[in-house]
C-alpha cells in the first residue's frame, strides 16, 4: 500500500491569525459580516454532512447523479493520470471519479486539497483501503488565499465540486479561477460543480430546512468565535436568516439580532454592538447560468467543453480545457 504523503502548506499560526483579522475586519465593517469558512470546525462539519441528507438540500444529491452518469466520458477526455480535488473534504463523491479513471486505466494519484490535515488523513485512509496502489499527496493549505496545486506527471483533472465556488464574491471568483488556471499546463482540465438558478422557493428552502439544521449550522460560527477568540456571543440571541437576492442572483444567510446586545471578545480587546434587528452576513451562496460559467471560465484561460446537468437541471457540472 503507498503511503498518504501531508504537504503542509501553512504557517502553524495560520488558523489563529486568519481567525483574528477575519473577524475583526467583519465585525466592525457597515453591515457586519464574516466568512463561511470559519462555520467548519468539527461540529460545523458534521452538520453539514447532516444538511446534504436534507430533502430539501437538492445539489449534493443531484451533483452525485450527474458524476454517476458521467464519470466515465470524464476520464476518457481527460486521460488524467492525477486527480486533485479543491477543499475535498470527506471525499465522499470523489470515489465516482477515481473509479471511473482507474477503469480507464490513467489513474496513478490522488491529490487532495484542504485546510483540515484531519479531514485529509481521513478521507486519505479510506481511500486507500479502496485503491491500495493509489498514491495520495495531500495539501494542506487554504485554497482562496494560499492556492497550490502539487505538480505531477501525466495530464491533472482539477475537481471543486459542491457549487462552493459559489461562495466567492464575482471578484473573489475572477481571481480564484485565475489561480487555479496558473497552476496548470494548458490541456490540463477543471471540473467545476455549480448551482443554478431557479424558483427562490426551492433555493431559500435548501438554506432554511424544516428541521433547522441550517440554522444550527449559520449558528455554529457564532461558537467558533466565541471558543477561538474568548468571546461572549449566544446563539440564542440571533435568529437564522435565509435570503434570496434576485439581482446579485445569490442567496444569503444571515444572523439576525433579536435584541440590542453588546458581545466581548476578549482575545481582540474589542466590544461591538448589534441593535435590535441587524443582521451579520455569514455567506453568500451565488447560482448560475451556463453562460455565465462559460463567461467566467473563458476569463480565467478556460474553454468550456462539456456541460452537463443533472435530470431536472437544478445543478451544472462544466469541464473545462486550460488554454
Amino acid at each position: 500500500m503507498s503511503g498518504i504523503e501531508i504537504d503542509r502548506r501553512l504557517p502553524e499560526d495560520f488558523f489563529a491569525a486568519a481567525l483574528r483579522d477575519d473577524v475583526l475586519k467583519g465585525l466592525t465593517a457597515d453591515p457586519k459580516w464574516l466568512p463561511p469558512k470559519w462555520f467548519y470546525d468539527a461540529r460545523g462539519s458534521d452538520l453539514f454532512e447532516e444538511i446534504t441528507r436534507l430533502p430539501e438540500y437538492y445539489p449534493t444529491r443531484a451533483e452525485r447523479e450527474i458524476l454517476a452518469a458521467r464519470a466515465s466520458e470524464i476520464a476518457a477526455l481527460t486521460r488524467a493520470e492525477t486527480l486533485a480535488e479543491l477543499g475535498s473534504g470527506s471525499s465522499s463523491k470523489t470515489t465516482l471519479l477515481l473509479d471511473a479513471l482507474q477503469a480507464a486505466g490513467t489513474l496513478r494519484r490522488y491529490d487532495p486539497i484542504d485546510v483540515s490535515e484531519a479531514a485529509l488523513l481521513a478521507s486519505g485512509a479510506q481511500l486507500q483501503k479502496r485503491y491500495p496502489d493509489l498514491t495520495v499527496h495531500a495539501v494542506v493549505t487554504d485554497f482562496e488565499e494560499r492556492l497550490a496545486i502539487p505538480d505531477s506527471e501525466g495530464p491533472r483533472l482539477v475537481a471543486f465540486l459542491g457549487g462552493t465556488v459559489g461562495n466567492l464574491l464575482p471578484e473573489e471568483r475572477s481571481v480564484f479561477l485565475s489561480r487555479v488556471r496558473a497552476g496548470l499546463r494548458a490541456g490540463e482540465w477543471l471540473l467545476l460543480g455549480t448551482d443554478l438558478v431557479k424558483d427562490p422557493d426551492t433555493l431559500v428552502a435548501a438554506y432554511d430546512d424544516a428541521a433547522g439544521v441550517t440554522a444550527e449550522f449559520n449558528k455554529n460560527v457564532l461558537r467558533v468565535v466565541d471558543r477561538e477568540l474568548a468571546a461572549d456571543f449566544d446563539p440564542d440571541d440571533f435568529d437564522h436568516v435565509a435570503l434570496w437576492d434576485a439581482e446579485a442572483e445569490w442567496i444569503e444567510m444571515r444572523l439576525r439580532a433579536r435584541r440590542s446586545l453588546l458581545v466581548r471578545l476578549k482575545d481582540l480587546d474589542l466590544t461591538v454592538s448589534f441593535d435590535a434587528g441587524e443582521e451579520l452576513r455569514t455567506e453568500i451562496s451565488a447560482k448560475f447560468h451556463r453562460e455565465g460559467v462559460e463567461r467566467e471560465l473563458a476569463a480565467a484561460g478556460f474553454a468550456l467543453r462539456q456541460w452537463w446537468t443533472d435530470s431536472e437541471g437544478r445543478f451544472g457540472l462544466s469541464l473545462a480545457e486550460g488554454i
